[in-house]
């Protein structure tokens, strides 16, 4: 296959027909548009994928749309391939990233809003620990999660918090950007994979000598990436990423298993140096209509017991520091739900449908605590 060309951002001279889609799903406040050939246009709301109003659109109508957008490049590029991936500018504040690509021989759309403004930590209701974190002077944090639990929010959030109060040279690697920020207190140099930079290693390969002192490299997905979040941290540096694990013990298995087996006690050694803290979260249903969503947490702050555990390779133990050192920041996911249940934000229902144990968040919300 082909290398897919950099995205350019071009000034129109005037409105593309596309536009009015991008508009309307600006004004709803959708994460993600969706077109597809004959069927009607769909956008995600609070996680939700709802069809529009609109009438379905034609296949011709659609190619058209999109192919009015492209340059000749990424046209020639998308008609060998199959697929491909671009930055959509609106104007001077909101963005998307698309992705074009045939399903059954039929053209599709799939476009994620850029968000230009970052919401404010207070409105995210996560524990106020998370700003303690983001005020280290160095080393590795981790945001686990599955897909679309809000990891990207919390780092924005975080990034954010950082920005206003700190001056220092902040650089993001990411694969989109998901927020775009405006320099305050700090300088930001934001990278995006196919338009600023053509891939992770090149740009975790240049880091290092563009004078960072916030660092956030987007997803760790393979040993190179690990190996590159350690290093910067090592380097008195704090480094921001996200990994695809639900809670802590998982994350540290998760990493070792992206190290090559002979390495992996010097990994191991590396996460006692300089694992900062492990946030996981899942965004959970509320019974409130605002917000629709609230995240369930579980929040590791590196300190002498979690680090001999991990040493020690005792890491499924982790869970059971977190249960004594609330007084700390540390927070397990009984005791977020707990709490979440106790302010009316989720139901029992909710509450018990998400707890890693039920009869353990059963005890919790009748005041034993475990472990």
């Amino acid at each position: 296959m082909n290398k897919q060309p950099l995205s350019k951002h071009v000034t129109r001279d005037r409105p593309a027909l596309i536009d009015k889609y991008f508009r309307a799903a600006i004004k709803m406040h959708a994460s993600d548009l969706h077109l597809k050939g004959l069927e009607i246009p769909r956008i995600r709301i609070g996680g939700q994928l709802k069809q529009t109003t609109s009438e379905a659109i034609s296949e011709a109508e659609l190619e058209k749309l999109i192919f009015e957008i492209l340059t000749e490049e990424q046209k020639v590029f998308f008609l060998e391939n199959g697929a491909l991936d671009f930055a959509y500018d609106m104007g001077d504040t909101d963005r998307f990233r698309i992705n074009v690509y045939r399903s059954r021989g039929h053209i599709s759309l799939a476009a994620r809003r850029v968000m230009s403004v970052i919401p404010p930590f207070e409105t995210l209701h996560l524990p106020e620990t998370i700003h303690r974190i983001a005020e280290a002077p160095q080393g590795l944090v981790l945001v686990t999660g599955v897909t679309g639990c809000g990891k990207s929010t919390t780092i924005a959030s975080m990034l954010d918090h950082i920005n206003r109060n700190r001056s220092c040279h902040i650089i993001t690697i990411e694969d989109p950007i998901e927020y775009i920020f405006q320099d305050d207190k700090a300088l930001i140099s934001q990278r995006e994979i196919g338009v600023d930079v053509v891939s992770y290693e090149e740009g975790l390969r240049s880091l290092m000598r563009e004078d960072p002192d916030v660092v956030l490299i987007g997803e760790i997905r393979d040993y190179d990436t690990l190996t590159a979040g350690l290093r910067a941290a090592e380097t008195g540096h704090l480094v921001f990423a996200t990994l695809h694990s639900t809670n802590v013990y998982q994350t540290i298995t998760r990493l070792l298993d992206l190290t090559p087996q002979q390495e992996r006690t010097l990994i191991r050694q590396a996460l006692v140096g300089n694992l900062r803290a492990t946030i996981s979260q899942r965004l959970l249903p509320t019974i409130c209509e605002d917000p629709e969503r609230v995240p369930a947490v579980e929040i590791m702050i590196s300190n002498s017991r979690t680090r001999k555990l991990i040493a020690e390779e005792r890491e499924v133990e982790l869970t059971t520091v977190l249960k004594s050192a609330y007084s700390e920041g540390m927070i397990d996911y009984s005791e977020s739900l707990r709490q979440l249940i106790e302010e009316e934000y989720i139901d029992l229902k909710t509450g018990y449908a998400y707890a890693p144990s039920p009869e353990e968040l059963k005890m919790a919300l009748k005041g034993i605590k475990t472990g």
